[in-house]
């Protein structure tokens, strides 16, 4: 007889965290009635990527008295798409569901995720964001332009003020599981796969406790990653940034030929150091761009591992190394 303990749940949970001590209680006092209401047979993958404060302990605890809690802990912090990436690789679950620690989106919506997901035979639900009024001003319009640029980019297949809040079936997560990349940015690699998909609303919370782990600086490398990651248009930017220059000297030295048989040549410092300084910053951004993408395939030649897994409290303790 097949071991009831080896038999996939139908719902696992993954959940990145980093230093979410103080929401911790919170997420748990809200997410284990939910889930042991709903009359399923569920996982609930906790990823502590290398926290610094209580939250390893706390979770530890936590696992002794909630049988259903699985705690996978990284030897190091290495970024939230990589704990999200090791909790999905981790996940057993018939559907998986990613959600945030921080409380921001609503735990109950998982399970209107999954209704809809067995209704309509879907294999991806995106959590949209349709109330962003608790956000700052400077949080709503930086993400409505990041989702702009990367619709315009990517296509418009990516849904609009949707983040890491999503349900996956078995089929999208193998999917997501073949793919080489070793940054994956899920917004954009999720859809990118294709697969059947729906949407669930709903209004974007305050933080429940704690601080914000996605500071500005954060949020630009994860916009760099995004473009770069699904297009080369950086690199056509430089190529007719380089035309631009070129046609921009062929004028002025056209005016400057013609001044010249004109007799009328004026020392003009400022205009050549003008031109330098434009050509220069021209050549200079085209060498970034280069680089950014040369960067990016020296970190795929090396093949590192995105994360190492120090401990599974489903398995053994020995670290464990995956891409």
């Amino acid at each position: 007889m097949k071991d009831p303990a080896m038999t996939p749940p139908t719902l696992s949970v993954v959940i990145p965290m980093y230093n979410e001590q103080e929401v911790l209680p919170l997420l748990i006092a809200r997410l284990r009635p939910l889930l042991d209401g709903a009359g399923l047979d569920y996982e609930v993958v906790a990823v502590d990527d290398g926290s610094s404060d209580a939250t390893a302990p706390m979770l530890l605890l936590a696992c002794r008295e909630w049988a259903r809690l699985r705690v996978v802990r990284l030897r190091r912090n290495s970024g939230h798409q990589a704990a999200l990436t090791a909790g999905l690789h981790r996940a057993r679950g018939e559907y998986v569901a990613s959600i945030d620690a921080d409380l921001q989106d609503p735990p109950e919506k998982i399970l209107e995720m999954l209704a809809l997901a067995r209704a309509e035979s879907l294999d991806i639900v995106y959590g949209v964001r349709d109330d962003r009024t608790t956000d700052t001003f400077f949080k709503r319009h930086t993400a409505q332009a990041y989702y702009r640029v990367m619709r315009r980019l990517v296509g418009k297949k990516v849904p609009h003020n949707a983040g890491d809040f999503r349900l996956l079936s078995r089929a999208a997560v193998e999917a997501l599981r073949t793919m080489p990349e070793s940054q994956p940015v899920y917004r954009l690699l999720v859809p990118w796969l294709g697969f059947p998909s729906g949407e669930v609303t709903y209004r974007r919370d305050v933080r429940a406790a704690g601080s914000t782990k996605y500071p500005l600086s954060k949020m630009v490398k994860l916009a760099i990653d995004s473009i770069t990651n699904f297009s080369a248009a950086p690199l056509r930017l430089a190529t007719w940034s380089g035309l631009l220059s070129f046609f921009a000297c062929f004028v002025l030295g056209c005016y400057s030929v013609a001044r010249f048989v004109m007799h009328d040549t004026v020392s003009g410092w400022t205009s050549l150091f003008t031109a330098i300084l434009f050509l220069g910053g021209v050549q200079l951004l085209c060498l970034g761009l280069l680089g950014e993408y040369m960067g990016r395939l020296y970190a795929e030649v090396k093949g590192r591992p995105t994360y190492i897994v120090g401990y599974d409290s489903a398995e053994a303790a020995e670290p464990v190394l995956a891409r």
